[in-house]
C-alpha cells in the first residue's frame, strides 16, 4: 500500500524545483497534494506533471507571508477533504552569501531570517492548530545545515537556518503531546536544482558556476557527490509517513556527508 495513501499535503513554494519534486513524490505514494505559491505558471506545470503520472494535485496562488491567506487556504483544504496531514514550507528567503559579514548591510543579513522565520511560523502554526485538533499530522521543514556550525562566506544563511530550526524544535515539544510531529531535513547543493542563475541570485556575479560548485561539494562530501533530488524526495516521503512515527524534534541529514552531525 502507498505509504501516504489518503493523506493531504500542502507544499508552500510548490512550484520550485524541490517543491515540485517532493509534491510528485508525495502524490506517487498516494497523497493529495496542494501546491501553493505566488507564481501560477510553475505551480500549474508541477500540478500537470503530477496529474500526468496519475496523482492528485491542485494549486493555490498565495503568499506564505500572508497570515489570512494561509489560514483561509488551509481551512478550504480541511472543508473539502477533512484534514491536513503534511505541511512543508520551501519558499525562497532571499539569502545573501559570498559577502563577509562585516561588509553586509543590515537588510541583507536580516532578510532571510525574517522571511524564513515568519513564513515558517505562519504556515506551521496554521498546520499545527489543525493537526492538534485532528490528533495527528507532520510539519516538515528544510535548511542547509549552516545554522548548526560556522561556515565562512555563508552570509545570512546560517542565522536564518538556525532561527527556523530553533522555532521548529520548540514547536515539536509543544504539539507532540497532541500527536503532531515536527521534523526537518538538512540538504545543500542538490545536484538537479543547482543552476548558474540560482548561484548568481544568492552570491552575486563573478563567482563559481554550478558545475564548479558541484565539483567542490563532491570533493568535500563523504559520499563524493552532491545530494540528489531523489535523496531529498525519499527522505521527505519517509518522514511524512507513519514509517517515521517515532521521529520528531530533530533534523535528518540528507547532505551526502557534506555535513557530519
Amino acid at each position: 500500500m502507498a505509504v501516504l495513501a489518503n493523506k493531504n499535503a500542502i507544499i508552500y513554494g510548490g512550484g520550485g524545483s524541490l517543491g515540485a519534486a517532493i509534491g510528485a513524490g508525495f502524490a506517487a505514494e498516494g497523497a493529495r497534494v496542494r501546491l501553493a505559491g505566488r507564481t501560477p505558471g510553475p505551480l500549474d506545470a508541477a500540478a500537470r506533471a503530477i496529474a500526468a503520472a496519475g496523482g492528485a494535485a491542485d494549486t493555490a496562488v498565495l503568499d506564505a507571508m500572508d497570515e489570512e491567506a494561509v489560514d483561509a487556504h488551509l481551512a478550504q483544504v480541511v472543508a473539502r477533504h477533512g484534514s491536513v496531514d503534511i505541511s512543508l514550507n520551501l519558499i525562497k528567503r532571499g539569502d545573501v552569501q559570498g559577502i563577509p559579514l562585516v561588509d553586509m548591510t543590515t537588510a541583507d543579513l536580516l532578510r532571510a531570517t525574517t522571511v524564513g522565520l515568519q513564513s515558517n511560523f505562519i504556515t506551521a502554526r496554521a498546520a499545527a492548530r489543525q493537526m492538534s485538533a485532528q490528533g495527528r499530522g507532520v510539519v516538515l521543514h528544510l535548511n542547509s545545515a549552516s545554522g548548526a556550525g560556522a561556515h565562512p562566506g555563508m552570509g545570512s544563511t546560517g542565522p536564518a537556518d538556525a532561527a527556523t530550526e530553533s522555532f521548529m524544535r520548540y514547536l515539536a515539544a509543544e504539539v507532540g503531546p497532541s500527536g503532531v510531529r515536527v521534523v526537518g531535513m538538512w540538504t545543500a547543493g542538490v545536484a538537479e536544482t543547482l543552476t548558474d542563475a540560482m548561484i548568481t541570485d544568492v552570491a552575486g556575479e563573478g563567482g563559481a558556476g554550478a558545475s564548479e560548485v558541484l565539483q567542490m561539494i563532491a570533493g568535500m562530501s563523504v559520499l563524493r557527490r552532491a545530494p540528489r533530488l531523489a535523496d531529498v524526495v525519499g527522505a521527505a516521503v519517509f518522514l511524512a509517513s507513519d514509517l517515521a512515527s517515532g521521529i520528531t524534534g530533530t533534523m535528518v541529514n540528507v547532505t551526502a556527508g557534506l555535513v557530519l552531525r
